[in-house]
């Protein structure tokens, strides 16, 4: 009943995803057997949240901290953790203390610097009565506002590394501990981990914040590196200290300065970071600090300029996430390549919307004919070249091969840029050409993907994630069009590790340094392998959610049912499997470790 499956792996584990692979292949029985094993996941999540997380504890075992406490490093890093005071409850200041005092990593001093007014005389009683001579504290005479609060604490400040903590939340007892052996092995001056959001007591998780490791267009949509930071003192030196003018998203300002500089950027895949929510944080709205929307902008604004990049930086759909319109520079010929067997109609579709729709125009349509057998379609492609300007139909003689027909028709295309599109495809957002060109033409980036959505409006392809059900998958799959997805990310530009060629735009000096698609995958994982050799090159993947399309996917292809297409595309994942096996035991580094492969959702793992 069942063809072999090339997965090597021979432990249960294995067995179990040979049987799952198999059971693909045969849907129907697939769709019966996984609906009740996903179900029993889910309210096996649930459940462990409930009891204060399987992914995240705020505690840790005897074992664990008397193996921590006697780690060694031959570097012993001081950390020097900066906490500007205000007002600040006692039992928050006796919890943010507390959290310090218990970490596993002992070479550390915290500086805290009080601005409370005078009616809050107790905070620096409070502090003064710890008898400990790690911690520093000193009262300002006035407050001047977050950012000259916390230079005021990096005054005092004599370690190694420089740590960023707010007076109101917590670090987990390894948080030092882990820094200190980022910075041992991987030579880090700039480490950033991920943080969950509480309410009330840290076991009570609202918010689980696992991030990407480090993204530059991520980063330059909102601040998602946010806590727990730490940075080298020299790094912090170079650039300078927190700027004024930024107060509210001073730290924003300040991680984008750094970033910019930092030689060595590692991101920390654990939950180190508890972020206190209570009625007056940004943690629990926004709104409670309005002027931290508008210092965002301006952070961002000085950064782009700083890097050489000219744009206008507005609000995108989620608050505190943010859009850069960059500016188009010239006006370069855009090669369109649409593959296509038979499918008038749907062809007819995708030109009408693209010539009625675009606003940019300095493009060409490449049409690669592909052993159509109706005659309409023959006649569809006169008629069209004759309706259409800059539109030419070339003949691909051979069978079908994906890659190798846009190869084929990349060759003799003319434009500076190369955009592959399905012939399954409508356009939605007319100045999409001008959303993905933005991005494209940046020296650091490879290839531009774009948004499609089924024609219910759910989400089909907001990127691709690596790893997800053994190969890769689509992020944020059968979510609403307008559900920013997880932690936003559904909705603002970022870096990715994939996207799918059904809307991808390529420089065609990156296209041929690269040498195309790999024609060895005829149908399935030639765009996933074609990003991961641009990234290989040193290229950065973005994927844009304000480039939107209708995507009536596989119309033109339609399924693996028949015992040689099954095992064609078991050789494609056999193949993808060879070749970036590293990259997938590592995971994708625009991902994380403690969410789900086995979902398009961003679940926990």
């Amino acid at each position: 009943m069942f063809e072999k499956v090339p997965v090597q792996e021979k432990s249960f584990k294995g067995f179990l995803k040979r049987t799952a692979m198999r059971l693909k292949e045969h849907p129907r029985i697939f769709a019966i057997v996984r609906a009740p094993i996903v179900a029993l996941r889910k309210i096996r999540r649930k459940l462990s949240r409930l009891v204060g997380g399987f992914v995240v504890r705020y505690k840790i075992s005897g074992r664990r901290r008397k193996n921590e406490t006697a780690t060694v490093f031959n570097k012993n890093v001081k950390f020097s953790i900066v906490v500007p005071l205000y007002n600040t409850p006692i039992k928050f200041l006796r919890e943010m203390i507390g959290s310090v005092q218990k970490q596993t990593y002992s070479n550390w001093q915290l500086c805290m610097a009080d601005g409370s007014d005078d009616e809050h005389g107790f905070v620096g009683e409070y502090v003064k009565g710890i008898k400990d001579s790690r911690i520093c504290y000193k009262k300002l005479d006035e407050n001047m506002g977050i950012a000259d609060n916390t230079n005021a604490c990096i005054a005092d400040a004599d370690g190694d590394f420089i740590a960023l903590f707010d007076h109101d939340d917590l670090l987990h007892p390894s948080a030092l501990y882990e820094m200190a052996k980022a910075i041992e092995e991987k030579n880090a001056d700039f480490v950033y981990t991920d943080e969950v959001t509480f309410v009330g007591k840290p076991s009570n998780i609202t918010i689980y914040n696992f991030k990407p490791d480090y993204s530059p267009d991520t980063l330059r949509s909102y601040n998602y590196i946010c806590h727990f930071t730490a940075f080298s003192k020299e790094l912090l030196s170079e650039v300078g200290g927190f700027n004024k003018a930024y107060d509210g998203s001073q730290d924003y300002d300040l991680i984008l300065r750094l970033t910019e500089k930092a030689q060595n950027i590692v991101h920390i895949r654990k939950a180190l970071y508890f972020w206190r929510s209570h009625k007056a944080s940004v943690a629990s709205d926004v709104s409670a600090k309005p002027y931290v929307v508008d210092s965002a902008k301006r952070a961002l604004a000085a950064h782009i300029e700083r890097i050489g990049l000219v744009g206008k930086v507005e609000d995108a759909v989620v608050p505190t996430t943010y859009k850069i319109q960059y500016d188009i520079i010239g006006n370069p010929l855009i090669s369109i390549i649409i593959p296509n067997k038979d499918h008038s109609d749907d062809l007819e579709k995708c030109l009408s919307s693209l010539y009625e729709k675009t606003t940019y125009k300095n493009f060409e349509i490449v049409v690669v004919e592909n052993n159509s057998t109706e005659k309409k379609t023959f006649e569809y492609y006169e008629s069209a070249q004759a309706k259409y300007n800059n539109l030419k139909v070339i003949v691909w003689e051979n069978g079908f091969n994906y890659s190798a027909i846009n190869n084929f028709a990349e060759s003799v295309a003319k434009g500076e840029y190369i955009l592959l599109l399905n012939n399954d495809i409508e356009i939605i957002t007319p100045d999409w050409i001008e959303q993905m060109l933005m991005f494209a033409q940046r020296k650091d980036v490879g290839a531009v993907g774009a948004k499609l959505y089924y024609d219910d409006d759910t989400i089909q392809h907001a990127g691709v994630i690596v790893g997800l059900g053994g190969v890769a998958g689509h992020s944020h799959k059968d979510f609403a069009r307008d559900n920013p997805g997880y932690m936003a990310r559904a909705s603002i530009a970022q870096n990715l590790s994939a996207c799918t060629a059904a809307c991808l735009m390529i420089r065609k000096d990156v296209y041929d340094e690269v040498g195309g698609l790999d024609e060895g995958y005829a149908v399935a994982f030639n765009d996933i392998d074609f990003c991961m050799k641009i990234r290989a090159a040193g290229y950065l993947i973005v994927f844009t959610p304000f480039a939107e399309f209708y995507h009536y996917e596989s119309k033109s292809r339609g399924d693996e049912d028949t015992p040689e297409k099954r095992e064609r595309f078991n050789g494609e994942i056999f193949r993808f499997q060879e070749r970036w096996g590293k990259e997938l035991k590592v995971g994708d580094p625009y991902y994380n470790p403690n969410l789900t492969l086995d979902s398009e959702d961003f679940d926990l793992r």
